[in-house]
């Protein structure tokens, strides 16, 4: 009996931990989640197969208590803020070379917008965008059409012959 008692309390307190592991550790379904909910229901069905309906019933309550008052007494506590990422990002991205260029601007595709690649216009490299969804070689005049926030949109530049 004592022996019986033993293995459902640890198949019930594994079950916990794999549980908790996979709430605050583990992204997504994992084998820790599916562990944990293995041995939870396999401790229940021991303790209900081996010490009776009564204690069975017990059991289930007991561990669906411990793994809600586990769960409440991580997320209170401050252990979990040791392992978060609480870092802010308060950089950006220098853009001020695109406050120099204007639409109507012409310049030299320096690699391939298919559809987005590096342009040069007025000796400012910055990225560059197809503006029709068209491919553009390399080496190719371009024309601006728009000065957006992070890139300008381009058009291949009409040569008069």
């Amino acid at each position: 009996m004592t022996f019986n008692i033993i293995i459902v309390a640890a198949l019930i307190v594994l079950g916990v931990i794999l549980l908790l592991v996979e709430f605050f550790l583990l992204p997504g379904i994992s084998i820790a989640g599916i562990g944990g909910a293995i041995f939870m229901i396999g401790g229940v069905i021991y303790a209900y197969i081996y010490l009776g309906s009564g204690a069975g019933t017990a059991t289930l309550v007991i561990s669906l208590i411990l793994l809600a008052g586990s769960f409440v007494w991580l997320v209170k506590s401050k252990s979990l803020q040791k392992i978060a990422l609480t870092a802010d990002i308060n950089e950006t991205v220098d853009n001020s070379e695109l406050k120099s260029l204007q639409p109507g601007d012409t310049g030299i595709a320096i690699s391939r917008l298919n559809p987005i690649g590096k342009v040069m216009v007025k000796d400012v490299v910055v990225e560059g965008k197809s503006f029709d969804g068209e491919f553009i070689d390399e080496d190719v005049p371009i024309e601006i059409v728009r000065v957006e926030t992070y890139n300008v949109a381009v058009k291949k530049l009409k040569v008069k012959n």
